[in-house]
């Protein structure tokens, strides 16, 4: 089935057109179509992740299914702001003061914190930098699951997960996550589920940087000088 989605304000400009048509199978539900818009529109990622879908005046329950030949429309942020990205892949150096803050909710009793830092040595060698590649739509996509399940799993009262990309320096954040909940257990679990999840199954590669070449991790024996 087919479905209009129809854009404002900066994912119109983004997009450079005020509605998309995308091709879905029949009975997709709307996270299908926020999936279908991240593979297809891999320009609009950090907007697509960061907005709202809509039908008529109302917002969508993005677990029930579209009817065929609807009209859904694509809602950014408002002025006046919802607050950081909750999934974000940046080549802009990370805040987690700023996430720090958006995290401190009302009856949130605790707020876990990990970041992943640049270091050197790595396996008894120099590192001069770190470069990061990823599958921007999928890992963007991966990323919003891994943030459900967090969601779904715990009561947490807000969960980011941000990963930069492109070269990093040694003593830079290449990756934050975060999950605040009324308890301290629930925070360090949901916390710990994004990053593991993230390194388990999200396409983001990490190249380590030598005086002497350099290696993408993970894949053993390859070497580039």
């Amino acid at each position: 089935m087919r479905v209009e989605v129809v854009l404002f304000a900066a994912l119109r400009d983004a997009a450079g057109r005020n509605r998309i048509s995308i091709d879905l199978p029949d009975h997709a539900r709307g996270r299908d179509l926020r999936s279908a818009l991240l593979l297809h529109h891999p320009e609009l990622a950090a907007l697509v992740s960061a907005s709202r879908l809509a039908s008529g005046t109302s917002f969508l329950d993005e677990d029930k299914p579209l009817e065929p030949g609807a009209e859904i429309v694509l809602i950014p942020p408002v002025s006046g702001g919802s607050g950081p990205v909750v999934v974000l892949l940046t080549r802009k150096p990370l805040d987690s003061g700023a996430l720090r803050i958006a995290a401190n909710r009302p009856g949130s009793g605790a707020v876990v914190v990990f970041e992943g830092v640049v270091r050197s040595p790595s396996m008894g060698k120099v590192v001069l930098w770190l470069e990061y590649e990823a599958y921007e739509a999928m890992a963007i996509a991966q990323m919003e699951t891994i943030v459900a399940e967090a969601r779904g799993t715990w009561p947490v009262s807000a969960v980011f997960l941000h990963h930069r990309l492109g070269r990093i320096e040694v003593g830079e954040t290449s990756v934050i996550a975060m999950a605040s909940a009324p308890h301290r257990d629930e925070a360090f679990a949901a916390c710990r589920h994004l990053i593991e999840r993230l390194k388990a199954d999200v396409p983001i590669w990490k190249k380590e940087c030598f005086e002497d070449g350099s290696e993408w991790v993970g894949a053993p024996g390859v070497c580039e000088h």
